[in-house]
């Protein structure tokens, strides 16, 4: 989901059963600022790379992991994209974000 025009798709989420709901906010293009994140596992958020990526607000990436933290929603940051995908990094206010639910799909 890149947009606020797509929060539609975090409704149909909600109501499907699952394991794990996770929302992917990349290439996040705008603020999701009426994101509901109940029933939300996991969110990761990154920005757009490649040839003509544009950029991701710093405000739009902090507003959602903010609100992740509020929500004890797992908060997972790719990357801030450019040219490529490791052009930008992935560093957010001095560190990583690498937040993984408790039912973790990395083990």
């Amino acid at each position: 989901m890149e947009s606020a025009r797509y929060l539609f798709r975090v409704r149909h989420l909600q109501e499907v059963s699952a394991h794990v709901r996770f929302v992917s906010a990349e290439p996040l293009l705008g603020p999701l600022g009426a994101l509901d994140l109940t029933g939300i596992d996991w969110l990761i958020a990154g920005g757009e790379s490649g040839v003509g990526a544009r950029p991701v607000s710093p405000e739009w990436v902090t507003d959602l992991r903010d609100r992740c933290i509020e929500a004890e929603v797992p908060f997972f940051f790719k990357q801030w994209g450019g040219r490529s995908p490791k052009a930008g990094g992935r560093d957010l206010d001095g560190r990583t974000w690498d937040e993984y639910p408790l039912t973790s799909l990395a083990s």
